[in-house]
Order: C-alpha cells, then sequence, then structure tokens
C-alpha cells in the first residue's frame, strides 16, 4: 500500500504522524510510505532519515496526497487536502469533527473518503489508545505550563508551584480523572503542589486514591464544582466526551469568583472546551486575561513538544496503520472492532451517528455496509 506522510497544517505545529523508525518498519513490510519534504524538519526528523528508512521523498503535498491511499495526519485536514484525495482513500488524523465546521463535510462524503479519527479509536475495554498516547504528554505539559504562568511577569498570581519555608504551595484543582487528568495530578504533586481532582466516576477516583493517596478528591457535582474553583491557583480542565462537544462545566460566574491571577489551563478545547470562558488561542499567541484569570487554551498543546510527540503518537497509531496496509480499508475494518469504532465517514457515508446528526445528514451503519 502506499501510505503518504505531510507536513502539519500550522507553521506552530512541530508534529510529524510517522517517524523515520516507524517508516522503516512499513517499507520492510513491502510496503511505499511518501513524505512531503521538510515534513519531519520541525520535529528534528530530516529528509535524509526518511531516505535512509526507505521511504519516498515528494516536493509537494498533491505529490504526496495523490500518491496515497492511506494518508495519515495528526491535526485535521484541511478542505483543500481533501478535495485533493484520491475516490474512496483513507485519511487517518484527529479530527474532532464535533466541532469543526460543516464544510468538511463536503470532501469527505463527496469523495468517498474513509475518515479515521485518532481520538475516537477505541478497545473493546473502553480504551481510547492513541488519543491516550497525546492526553499523556498534555497532561504532564500543563503543569510546566502552569508554574510559568503563575509567575508575577504573565499576570499570575506569583507564586511557587510547590510553596517555601513559610510560603503555602499553590492549589491545582483538576477536573477530570482520565488520562490527561492524572497525568496532570501525578505532575503536580511530584512539583508539591496541593492537588484535588474532579470526576463523575467514582472508579476513576478511586484509581486516583490509590495511586495518588495525597491527592484529594470530590464528586465533580456543580456545588463542588464552584467551590473548587473559587480555591483554586490552578485549574486544569481535562473532561472528555469522547466523540461529541464537551460540555462548559465551568461556567462565567464561577470564573468571576477566581482568584486575581488565577491560571485556566483547558485541555478540552479541541473538543469545545469545558470552561465557559475560553476560546481557542494559539502557540504563537496562547494566553489572555479575562474576569482577572489567565487562561490558556490551546487546542493542539502537544504541538509545542514535537519531538517527543511525534514519537509517541507514530508508536501509537502503527498497529493500525499497519492493518489498514496489511488488508486494506475494508479488510481491516471487517476484523479490527477498534478500528470500526474509529470511523467518521466511509465511502460516500456518515457512520458515525453523533457527526450525522452534527452535520444534518442521514446515518449508516458501517457493519452493514462492509457486508453489502
Amino acid at each position: 500500500m502506499n501510505i503518504g506522510v505531510i507536513r502539519e497544517n500550522d507553521e506552530t505545529d512541530s508534529r510529524v504522524a510517522l517517524t523515520p523508525s516507524v517508516a522503516r518498519h512499513l517499507v520492510e513490510q513491502g510496503h511505499s510510505v511518501w513524505v512531503e519534504s521538510g515534513a519531519g524538519v520541525r520535529a528534528k526528523f530530516r529528509d535524509e532519515d526518511y531516505i535512509r528508512a526507505g521511504a519516498q521523498v515528494a516536493y509537494s503535498p498533491p505529490e504526496v496526497i495523490h500518491r496515497s491511499q492511506l494518508l495519515v495526519k495528526i491535526s485535521r485536514p484541511t478542505v483543500e487536502q481533501l478535495e485533493m484525495c484520491e475516490p474512496d482513500s483513507a485519511v487517518m488524523a484527529f479530527y474532532h469533527l464535533a466541532v469543526a465546521g460543516r464544510a468538511i463535510a463536503t470532501p469527505l462524503l463527496g469523495r468517498s473518503i474513509t475518515a479515521i479519527g485518532c481520538e475516537i479509536i477505541e478497545t473493546a475495554d473502553g480504551r481510547l489508545p492513541v488519543l491516550a498516547t497525546a492526553s499523556e504528554i498534555a497532561g504532564q505539559m500543563t503543569i510546566s505550563l502552569a508554574a510559568q504562568l503563575l509567575r508575577s511577569s504573565y499576570g499570575g498570581r506569583g507564586i511557587l508551584l510547590g510553596g517555601s519555608p513559610g510560603a503555602p504551595p499553590a492549589h491545582v484543582v483538576i477536573l477530570g480523572a482520565g488520562t490527561a487528568g492524572m497525568w496532570a495530578a501525578r505532575t503536580a504533586r511530584a512539583a508539591g503542589a496541593r492537588v484535588t481532582v474532579l470526576d463523575i466516576d467514582a472508579e476513576k477516583l478511586r484509581r486516583v486514591m490509590e495511586h495518588l493517596p495525597n491527592v484529594a478528591t470530590d464528586f465533580a457535582e456543580p456545588e463542588s464544582i464552584a467551590a473548587a474553583v473559587a480555591a483554586a491557583d490552578v485549574l486544569i480542565g481535562a473532561v472528555l466526551v469522547a466523540g461529541a462537544k464537551t460540555p462548559h462545566l465551568v461556567s462565567e460566574k464561577m470564573v468571576k469568583h477566581m482568584r486575581p491571577g488565577a491560571v485556566i489551563i483547558d485541555l478540552s478545547v479541541d473538543q469545545g472546551g469545558c470552561v465557559e470562558t475560553c476560546r481557542p488561542t494559539s502557540i504563537s499567541s496562547p494566553t489572555f486575561v479575562h474576569h482577572g484569570v489567565v487562561h490558556y487554551s490551546v487546542p493542539n498543546l502537544t504541538a509545542d513538544l514535537g519531538r517527543s510527540t511525534s514519537t509517541a503518537l507514530a508508536q501509537a497509531m502503527l498497529p493500525y496503520v499497519e492493518r489498514i496496509a496489511e488488508r486494506g480499508v475494508d479488510g481491516a475494518l471487517a476484523i479490527s472492532a477498534d478500528l470500526r469504532r474509529g470511523v467518521y465517514t466511509y465511502r460516500g457515508y456518515c457512520v458515525h451517528p453523533g457527526i450525522a446528526e452534527v452535520w444534518g445528514v442521514p446515518g449508516a451503519e458501517l457493519y452493514e455496509l462492509l457486508e453489502g
């Protein structure tokens, strides 16, 4: 199979979907890997590294896309990129379609593209293996960001995350005890912060207590959220509703009651955000101050850690890329329930019920289409 990799859309995005080592693995299995020249340079992977791995380097996105039966990206492909895709090809990426514009439906459906969302590939036990890899990195990143944003020069409260003799540590409140929330809590506690985690799932809170006994937990009810937000020096939103828009659990009224110079980092902004006052920002301009509170809400947070994120995500995506390359799209979907759960569109049909509703188009059952 011909597998393509192009440079990520945003100039501040340092990631690349497949690393040279993963490309080598696919080439050794008899597949062709086409890489846009410079696609890995921001993650410090040179064209020469891909060539030594056996990949082919092309000098424009259209050349890669036209050659690809499977295009692998990290960020959502643009409408223009999708319109370049050959009919019945497959594109794997983090789509986050619940908050994408309706315009993306036209090329996905019109060109019969099989759109595989890395964020909704799901195992039988409910794990999201590719998304979890990005969440692990993002959760850790939030704490170093919080330490920086708490500094006076950034508009923060001017306090040390771990405290010092006679000066108490910062209080970090984490909304959501999934992968990102757990890693944020672990990293914050290791830095000496006082940490509280809220969630609606008792099992997730139990896991926090088992692994992080010095971290406080509470159920995420409106009253407890309001109280925790008001007491927070740092609020981290790590709420996930897979494949759907994240609800606003922190209202503007709650934000108004936060301490001056407090920090909000909303990791949920990829799916719409769990804090009402947050709006998407960028790596080049990541923060804004509203109601005296520093807001950080960069959708592609891990894009600023290109090398580590690329390496981790390429390994997480590899088993699924391998399966498609070995058996073709239909064959891979027929044997892999994980992949079937990750499909948004298939050969001109929307097969994700939630997105069909968002787009206002008829939905279809993927399994029935495969059998037909």
